[in-house]
């Protein structure tokens, strides 16, 4: 798994003109998902991001988590995180994972870091959205699971 993450005041997704759902200060998670994830690749993730020390403390430097900040977290799905274009100019999207098991691995994902005390938001799975952030510091962040 893949997850492009991305510190935020505030994010918000749409699907044909209308509001998905948003958050308030929190993280923005782009969440990829290749062929040969498992569950635990999910777990190692969840785990991972909500830990993060990227919130700012009282003495303005990075060392508080998310469940220590109390932010929320939108997750979207996005496959295009495993495009391969060292060929040609067209994208292959061949390591990515068939929409069933994707979509199987999103619901996990997001079901994990609920049940961590985060309050997570979602966009559609296989939907065309509008994702928009007011990024904050900007701190945006890439993980791959092991």
């Amino acid at each position: 798994m893949k997850a492009v993450i991305q510190r935020v005041k505030q994010s918000s997704v749409s699907a044909e003109n209308k509001l998905v759902s948003q958050i308030g200060p929190g993280l923005l998670v782009l969440l990829g998902v290749a062929q040969d994830d498992e569950l635990t690749d999910a777990d190692y993730l969840a785990n991972k991001i909500i830990h993060l020390r990227i919130f700012e403390d009282k003495d303005g430097k990075m060392n508080r988590s998310l469940l220590e900040a109390g932010g929320e977290m939108m997750v979207v799905s996005q496959f295009t995180l495993f495009a391969d274009c060292a060929k040609g100019r067209r994208p292959s999207f061949a390591d990515a994972a068939t929409p069933a098991k994707a979509e199987a691995m999103y619901q996990y994902f997001i079901s994990r870091v609920s049940s961590m005390g985060v309050r997570v938001k979602s966009g559609i799975f296989r939907a065309m959205m509008d994702v928009a952030l007011i990024n904050d510091g900007p701190v945006t962040i890439i993980i791959d699971s092991p």
